[in-house]
């Protein structure tokens, strides 16, 4: 694998800011019958490890390697995971065929399939019928278990009923292609709490729920408004971008040292085991030793114990030492000249927070690998990138930081 390759395939997120409070959660552990622990929907057994559609595998052209995503959608089956969440923008647009050729030969009944409707890509009423006919075509279905409306900012919920967006989900429900219909939501708890009251008919909600987000990014209290509405809770970003699973030497050799045979990803996930309402939680697994680790820790999983509680605290207060940039690597905030944002705001992470031991030396030859339209002295200023980014970075600004560092580390 060539340096292009390596900075492509391996976007490894920071965090974004300090939460560290202990927290004791009132939690049952979940079930477990042979395969992956569950969780009760309606009349649904779920996996709670749900099978992320948003980082799949790709080859050394940067393309999704269909095959290895079918070998690893089959081990997640027979390892019962049910839950396969994927979306109308996800891996450049080629996510839902992807998931849909891999699901394809198994029987239709024997597993969940969720989309998503990209609210912040319509631009006239019909979109939202063309778009949803192409999603179906393209999962290769003639129903979703799960949809949702996407992506739920300010401006997106506007666009939502501008659009009139729940209507047409409603009928689509009433024609049986939709089962169960929520949203996914990032932006702060007030509007949160504004999108459930508008309408009373929300069966789930999608929320980044993480230890880093608990605090810092008003996690708790969107988790509390949920459990209040008694909406079930579909997890994303569990380990924000990898960045959990993917701690500094500091915090790992905490860790390793409490045990040595548990990996820093099982700690995030056992961490999100302790709070009730949890229907899943989403991870997009690149590789597949990650969906191997995953049902490893789901096969058992228990909520983390008081001691161990404090033992995760005292090594995200190591890993946050050397935070860097709070980016996800989730690319929504796709630039209009190609500036490859998530992987220059993932190089700056790996060498300040030494997760890959990188160094200066390492950061500058893999930064120069990139094309030379993708660096970030190439970002025009232009701030789409900043409207579409669910983290609220301002990209602009952090383009210009790496850039001076980077400059000033290689003396150009």
């Amino acid at each position: 694998m060539n340096r292009r390759d390596f900075i492509k395939n391996s976007i490894l997120a920071a965090s974004g800011a300090v939460l560290l409070s202990g927290c004791t959660f009132k939690s049952q552990t979940p079930a477990v019958s042979g395969g992956v622990a569950t969780s009760k929907f309606k009349n649904l057994s779920i996996s709670m490890l749900g099978f992320g559609a948003m980082r799949l595998p790709v080859d050394s052209n940067g393309v999704i390697d269909d095959a290895l995503n079918k070998k690893m959608v089959e081990t997640a089956i027979n390892a019962g995971i049910n839950y396969f969440d994927t979306a109308y923008m996800y891996m450049g647009g080629k996510s839902e065929k992807a998931m849909g050729d891999a699901l394809k030969k198994y029987d239709r009944n024997s597993f969940n399939l969720t989309t998503k409707m990209p609210v912040m890509m319509l631009e006239k009423q019909e979109d939202v019928e063309r778009i949803f006919n192409e999603q179906l075509e393209r999962c290769q279905t003639d129903h979703f278990d799960f949809y949702l409306v996407h992506c739920l900012n300010k401006h997106n919920w506007e666009n939502t009923k501008k659009y009139n967006v729940i209507p047409f989900l409603e009928q689509k429900k009433k024609e049986g292609k939709i089962k169960y219909l929520g949203f996914s939501h990032h932006d702060t708890p007030e509007l949160l709490q504004e999108i459930i009251d508008y309408y009373d008919k929300w069966e789930f909600v999608q929320l980044q729920i993480n230890k880093i987000d608990w605090k810092a990014c008003r996690g708790e209290e969107q988790y509390n408004i949920a459990r209040k509405a008694k909406l079930p809770i579909i997890v994303m970003e569990p380990l924000r971008g990898s960045a959990l699973a993917n701690l500094n030497p500091a915090a790992t050799k905490i860790l390793k040292d409490y045990n040595p045979d548990a990996s820093a990803a099982s700690w995030a996930f056992r961490w999100l085991a302790g709070l009730d309402g949890i229907m899943t939680m989403l991870s997009g697994m690149t590789k597949p030793e990650h969906l191997e680790d995953n049902i490893k820790t789901f096969k058992n999983l228990k909520p983390l114990s008081e001691e161990e509680q404090k033992v995760y605290d005292k090594a995200l207060a190591a890993h946050m030492k050397t935070l860097a940039i709070g980016c996800t690597a989730c690319r929504y905030c796709e630039c209009p000249v190609g500036v490859d944002i998530a992987s220059i705001f993932s190089l700056y992470n790996q060498y300040k927070q030494d997760t890959t031991g990188m160094g200066k030396v390492g950061f500058i030859s893999h930064y120069e690998a990139l094309r030379e339209n993708e660096r970030a002295d190439k970002c025009i200023k232009c701030g789409l990138c900043k409207t579409k980014c669910p983290q609220q970075l301002d990209i602009p600004a952090l383009l210009a930081k790496v850039d001076k560092e980077y400059k000033a580390l290689a003396g150009a």
